[in-house]
């Protein structure tokens, strides 16, 4: 029967990235691949979730709450008015409510852009849809906006662009002129803009994160979407959300229904505790964060990288492989795995456009920081060793 499977799920393979992933599992490697915390999740969110447990809060379930704290916190943090009672659709993780998204406003043949390197969900939700994914590529090692290339890429059929920002895998954020640059083109094309905020917490330095959806003429046009999972380090309670205009959030919470009804109950009651979170505790989280980041940039730097992007916010280094360094990305995480039991992502997989220059597609490794000082201590001892070991052969041998 496997000749009767769908087209969808033929494309919907394995990557390297998924093979590299099983290998790092069988050789026991130090975890700096997979973009979630091993450390605890704040204990004040934990109680909340067994509490809603104890209490029998286990059915479907709609926590209208969630809907009107984040309200309070898009007028606070970007100036939005939303309707809590109609601008909203509570899913089960960012990634329902994106593909959610998607399927409320993408038709067959529709064209959506979205900004190269990128996640690869997106993509498959987009073709799940039946739409086409157009790639813009931004330009290394900055991961600039190129306005004309964008530009360049609208044609009668785009439907939407996709916007993910703080943005995996290189650590940019997005600057307000180029926020501006896609806002214009988005009224101008009248089309969406679908955005991926869950690291909207996460920023450092002088960054700061700007919605999209607060520029003028954008409100009406923008979906946003976002989740406790990386702010309160409750990957695996899936509870996420899409904002929109009433009727655009209608259609999405309809969709929502027909897949999952609900988004898991205890961890409902759960968020809203998340959410009411003391200011203290997002000074921390960037705090962390930051350490965490400046930890393992130098730990890269030590290792022989040279890093020319510092991140501006997520929880990754998208760092490229030395030019001296004859080696593939794919090559360098395998030899990394086996050598040093230490797991990455290679860069390639979040590529898909034809650049002029294609060989910085097989030249860039992720790696992820959101991991427990003991992980990334463990991670740094692996790595050097072999490091150490070459530059004591090296004094020997002369």
């Amino acid at each position: 029967m496997e000749g009767k499977l769908s087209e969808a799920s033929k494309r919907a393979v394995p990557s390297p990235i998924q093979q590299l992933s099983h290998l790092a599992q069988r050789v026991g490697a130090v975890n700096l691949a997979e973009g979630f915390p091993d450390f605890p999740a704040p204990a004040h969110v934990k109680a909340a979730a067994a509490a809603a447990i104890a209490a029998d809060l286990n059915q479907y379930r709609h926590v209208q709450g969630i809907c009107d704290v984040l309200a309070a916190t898009m007028k606070r943090d970007h100036g939005l008015d939303v309707d809590p009672l109609t601008d909203f659709a509570i899913c089960c993780g960012q990634s329902e409510a994106f593909a959610a998204a998607i399927f409320a406003v993408i038709d067959p043949g529709d064209e959506v852009l979205l900004f190269d390197p990128a996640y690869e969900t997106y993509q498959t939700c987009i073709e799940l849809a039946r739409g086409v994914p157009v790639y813009v590529p931004l330009d290394p090692p900055s991961w600039t906006l190129h306005a004309d290339k964008f530009l360049k890429s609208f044609t009668r059929r785009t439907k939407a662009v996709i916007l993910n920002s703080p943005h995996n895998p290189t650590g940019k954020v997005f600057s307000r002129a180029e926020l501006l640059i896609i806002s214009q083109a988005c009224q101008q094309m009248d089309c969406f803009a679908i955005t991926d905020e869950v690291y909207e917490y996460i920023t450092y330095d002088e960054n700061k994160h700007i919605s999209l959806a607060s520029l003028p003429g954008m409100q009406e046009r923008t979906i946003i979407t976002s989740s406790l999972s990386k702010t309160y380090s409750v990957t695996g309670w899936r509870i996420g959300w899409a904002c929109a205009a009433a009727n655009i959030a209608a259609a999405i919470r309809n969709i929502h229904v027909k897949l999952t009804d609900s988004a898991p109950a205890p961890f409902q009651e759960a968020a809203l505790v998340a959410l009411t979170s003391t200011p203290d505790y997002y000074e921390s989280l960037k705090k962390d964060y930051a350490e965490r980041r400046d930890f393992i940039l130098q730990l890269l730097k030590n290792y022989g990288f040279h890093i020319s992007f510092k991140p501006q916010g997520s929880v990754f280094v998208f760092a490229e492989l030395p030019k001296s360094w004859q080696i593939s990305d794919i090559d360098f995480v395998t030899n990394l795995i086996n050598n040093a039991g230490v797991a990455a992502v290679p860069g390639r997989g979040f590529f898909h456009t034809d650049a002029d220059d294609q060989t910085y597609h097989h030249r860039y490794v992720r790696f992820a920081f959101c991991k427990s000082d003991e992980t990334l201590k463990a991670a740094a001892q692996k790595m050097m060793k072999p490091v150490k070991s070459n530059r004591k052969n090296e004094h020997v041998t002369k």
